[in-house]
């Protein structure tokens, strides 16, 4: 898995040598950086419900029948004709079939009405399929990136989760969430920072959840507890550092970056605190047991983690996070680790947005650990349609001297309210490698 990436980089080496555009109704966006991101990430779109239009009409009590209706906004018309791509919906809501689908509510199977309850529970299956492995990945189910299964249908994530936001606003709240994954993504999410983990069916918590190339991860299992506007978490949680994220649900392509794959934490044991009392400033710190350590930490893992989000204007945001220290198991245990990741996010209009990213990643443990990585990204995203979003993503990343690069492009179609289909063509290039590829992707997310 992730935990032998920089082990086998030499040998891959030689032998290849969060925000919203516009006031529409759209399914798959990035959501980082957040001011609250990092125990949402990827929230709006976990939704045990189908998503619905704002309605101009005066707020309507629980249970109430139009409370269901999808199309009770006035830019919509009384009778949805198939394919008419309501607003709240998809290019095929109002079809035969799809009253049911858009119909499917985890909440209302275990009898929890999202209205009325401040619980949150929900999910969603994401199946996708690429026709070869992508980079730094160069054999079937070598753990070297998240899409080491080619040329099948993969089950890349079935995903519940169990939560309640802790909200401060009115004084002291509890919280917490659970995440539990299952498919050919978890095995990249476990805990394999953790001691013993790194072998299929080895290690503590959920690093020893292997099913074959599938598997089990609990990503997430933490408290929280908030007052005015500071809230704190503590437990296993996703890390807050980085643009994409784990979640099929966050993130507008289905392949990942390098950037994110290999230069950053996934995720984290430890505390959090977040602080939002600033005007147009947040600020996060907190300590954990390294990276991607479950309950446990591996090397003796401690490092800090924080940084601030600061808007910049009304329409650009600004973000800096860092992790400093003994990062366990990518390090080895030296104390000095660093890195970092910096976002800039700028809605340039209300239908187009643009993302800069550049990460650091330097350790220090001579014989032991010592890389060296930095990376650019850059990602566009526009929105033609309520239901059509089109992006692209160019990104350079440097490990120890050698390049890669790629540059994607794809677009995101709403077919249902819950329903996205997310096709992709991938070039991946390295000067001083044989990498020369192009790749194509597609993936389906069912929310509920």
């Amino acid at each position: 898995m992730r935990k032998r990436t920089f082990a086998l980089f030499t040998v891959a080496s030689i032998t290849y040598s969060p925000f919203a555009l516009a006031e529409t109704t759209r399914y798959v966006e990035p959501v980082a950086f957040k001011s609250d991101a990092y125990y949402q990430q990827g929230d709006q779109y976990l939704t045990s419900t189908p998503v619905q239009a704002a309605s101009s009409t005066a707020a309507l009590a629980c249970g109430d029948p139009a409370c269901s209706d999808p199309c009770a906004d006035p830019n919509c018309s009384d009778d949805v004709a198939c394919g008419s791509g309501c607003e709240a919906g998809g290019l095929f809501s109002g079809c035969a079939l799809a009253g049911p689908i858009e119909g499917l509510s985890l909440a209302d199977l275990v009898g929890i009405d999202p209205e009325c309850s401040s619980i949150e529970i929900g999910g969603w299956t994401n199946i996708a399929y690429y026709n070869k492995n992508i980079p730094l990945s160069q054999n079937f189910d070598d753990l070297l990136s998240f899409d080491d299964i080619p040329d099948h249908a993969n089950l890349a994530q079935q995903w519940f989760y169990i939560g309640k936001v802790a909200d401060g606003s009115a004084g002291r709240d509890f919280g917490g969430r659970i995440d539990v994954l299952y498919g050919t993504d978890a095995q990249k999410s476990q805990a394999f920072g953790n001691p013993g983990a790194g072998i299929r069916n080895n290690g503590f918590y959920d690093a020893s959840l292997d099913h074959g190339y599938y598997g089990w991860a609990i990503p997430q299992a933490y408290m929280e507890v908030a007052n005015g506007d500071l809230s704190t978490k503590v437990g296993h949680f996703f890390t807050p550092l980085g643009f994409e994220v784990i979640p099929a649900t966050g993130n507008f392509f289905h392949t990942h970056s390098y950037t994110m794959f290999n230069s950053e934490p996934f995720t984290h044991t430890g505390a959090l605190s977040t602080y939002s009392g600033f005007e147009g400033l947040t600020l996060y710190g907190g300590w954990t047991a390294g990276w991607d350590t479950g309950f446990t930490n591996n090397n003796s893992g401690s490092n800090w983690i924080g940084g601030f989000a600061t808007e910049l204007s009304e329409n650009v945001t600004f973000t800096y996070l860092n992790t400093y220290g003994n990062f366990g198991w990518i390090d080895g245990g030296s104390k000095n680790s660093y890195s970092h990741s910096m976002v800039l996010v700028a809605d340039l209009t209300d239908n187009l947005q643009y993302v800069g990213q550049s990460d650091l990643l330097r350790t220090d443990n001579p014989g032991v650990s010592q890389i060296d990585t930095i990376g650019l990204n850059q990602y566009m995203f526009y929105t033609l349609t309520d239901t059509l979003k089109v992006g692209g993503r160019c990104e350079w990343w440097k490990k120890d001297g050698t390049s890669f690069n790629e540059v994607t492009g794809g677009v995101n179609i709403q077919a249902l309210s819950n329903l996205v289909f997310r096709p992709e063509v991938r070039h991946d290039w390295s000067p001083g490698t044989d990498l020369d590829q192009t790749a194509v992707a597609i993936d389906a997310i069912l929310t509920y």
